[in-house]
This record gives C-alpha cells, structure tokens and sequence, in this order.
C-alpha cells in the first residue's frame, strides 16, 4: 500500500532510526521476502477444512493462523460456524486466556463479539504460547533482503568496463557513441581519425583519451560465495519451519524423510500438535468441526515414496506423529 506522510511524521520515522542510513525491513526487498517466506512456512501443514471454509476462506484462515498464531471459532446466525483473528485477555486457574475479543465491521453493533472461551467459542491455535510465526519469518526476511542487495550490488561491480578519461568535450562525446555502436551488436565501427592527436610525432600531452585497467577482475568477484550464502539462509529456514533440506546431492533410493534431521522437523511438529489439540478441544463444543483435519506435508509425501525414516528407538518420529 502506498500512501504519503506529512515531513513532521516521516522526519521523525526516519530521523529516530538506528542506524538511519540503512533501513533493513522498510523497503520492497523484506517485502517480497517475508511473503516468500510466509508462503512456504504455510506448506509445512496440510490442512483440511469443513466444505464451508474451502476456497478463499481456506486461504484466510491459514493467513490468521500463521500471521495472528490463533483463531475464534463461534457460532453465528448469519453465517453459522465461523471464525474470527482477535484478540485474548483474561486467565483462568492454568493461566490460560478466559475470553476472545474481535472486531470485524461486517458485524453488526448490537451483536456481541466479546466470547467466553469454552462456551461461547473455541480456540484454534498455531503455537503453544499464542504467537505467530512472523518472527521466523522476519528475521530471515531481513537478513535475505540485506544479502540480496549485496547480490545485485556484487553483479553491477563485476560488470567488466573501461575507464577512460576525455580531454575535452569532443573526444568525449566520440568515444561514447563508438562504445555505444559496440554494444548495439555492430562488428565494426569506423571513426574519424582526425580525433586522435597522438599520432607518430606529436606529444604525449596531446592525447585525447587515457585508460585505466582494471586488472584482475575475477579475483574481486564475491557473487558466487554470495549466491552460496543465500541458499545457506534459505536452507536454514526451510530447517527451521520443517522443510527437508539437501545441502548435498540426494544418494540413490534416499527418501524425503531421511533427508530431515530431527531438528529440521521440531517446529514443524509443535505446529501440527498444537493445531491438532487445539481441534480436539474445539470439536467437543462444535462436532462440525470434525472435517478440519491437518498433517505433515513433508512426512506423508516421504511416506508415498515408500521410505521410512532412518531413525530409531526413542528418535522415531513415526511413533510422535
């Protein structure tokens, strides 16, 4: 969304920023990043809903889950059982929230939208402690975005170019439109040479065009280690949120499964058992609830592939999951 602040409000937005000249998530780089990052943490989980919720309510819901960490489910007249990102407050003998506030201006103002958890609505939650997964996503959004500017940086310096320098404005103006026929795909350029005045016999001072090499090109080109770097960032984030990672080359007959180590999983897992709790609570109080199912993407499609993991005893994650 763009919009335009008063200089009061930007002075003071950009002014109080630390360091000022370097704005690490305020630009359209973290953008597209975090929404990157944001659409493959949602793969980790295959949810299914009740026909109600399929389509682009599907889509919200996901969003809320991953973005807000919980949801409201709640019955209502007009549209039966739905769901609602809102806010919690209250705690009961476990410390747990008592109520569930949200807002939607959909809602009329004589309906109530303050719920007691448990009776009037259930909650349905993507983490144990109510947050979201944006902090996984942020971080790594920041650090890609930052790494990714360095990227197209390295590249525009490792272009190979000629320095030169023109001793008036003629001789300039000469050399640019020669280089330009170059690089338009011409073969061969001819020129007037009465340009050049350091023919055989006259002054070096009379020179029209210095060069300066730059030698050793290759030396200074870092693109590749940071192209090697980004796909480190990438692969650590996707160990992160559950995705199986291949730092190296995939041996014959191995399967999705046993490429993940057990720390590649673990956020993944506390995602599906606390969905999977949360559900088993809310069901109690709306049965219609029962088509909402949800698994581990990862973990069945190695499954398909006929594999089983190479762990063992009390590592076996089949027996978790």
């Amino acid at each position: 969304m763009s919009f335009y602040l008063p200089y009061p409000q930007l002075n003071r937005s950009e002014g109080t920023y630390v360091p000022s000249s370097v704005h690490n998530v305020n630009n359209a780089t973290f953008a597209f990043w975090q929404r990157s990052l944001f659409q493959r943490a949602i793969s980790t989980l295959d949810i299914n809903v009740p026909d109600k919720w399929r389509g682009e309510v599907r889509d919200f819901l996901l969003y809320c889950l991953f973005s807000n960490g919980f949801v409201g489910v709640f019955d209502r007249n007009e549209t039966g059982l739905s769901f609602q990102p809102g806010t919690v407050y209250g705690f009961d003998f476990y410390y747990q929230p008592t109520r569930f506030l949200f807002a939607n201006p959909a809602v009329k103002g004589g309906e109530k939208t303050d719920l007691e958890i448990g009776t009037e609505c259930a909650l349905i939650k993507l983490t144990p402690d109510y947050k979201s997964a944006f902090d996984i996503i942020n971080y790594f959004a920041e650090k890609l975005s930052l790494l990714d500017t360095s990227i197209n940086l390295s590249i525009i310096n490792s272009r190979f170019g000629y320095l030169l320098g023109a001793k008036n404005k003629s001789a300039a103006a000469a050399i640019k439109k020669i280089f330009d026929k170059l690089n338009s795909g011409q073969p061969a350029v001819v020129y007037d040479e009465r340009i050049l005045d350091d023919r055989p016999g006259q002054s070096k001072e009379g020179t029209p065009f210095q060069f300066i090499d730059r030698a050793d090109l290759k030396a200074g080109y870092i693109t590749t280690d940071q192209l090697n770097d980004f796909q480190t960032l990438l692969n650590r984030f996707d160990a992160e949120i559950g995705i199986p990672t291949n730092p190296v080359e995939k041996k014959e007959r191995m399967n999705s499964l046993e490429l993940m180590p057990l720390d590649t999983i673990s956020r993944s897992v506390t995602w599906f058992e606390t969905l999977s709790s949360s559900l088993e609570v809310a069901r109690e109080l709306y049965p219609e609830l029962e088509g909402f199912t949800v698994s581990l993407r990862w973990r069945d499609l190695a499954q398909q592939e006929g594999g089983q993991a190479n762990v063992t005893g009390e590592n076996d994650i089949t027996g978790v999951l």
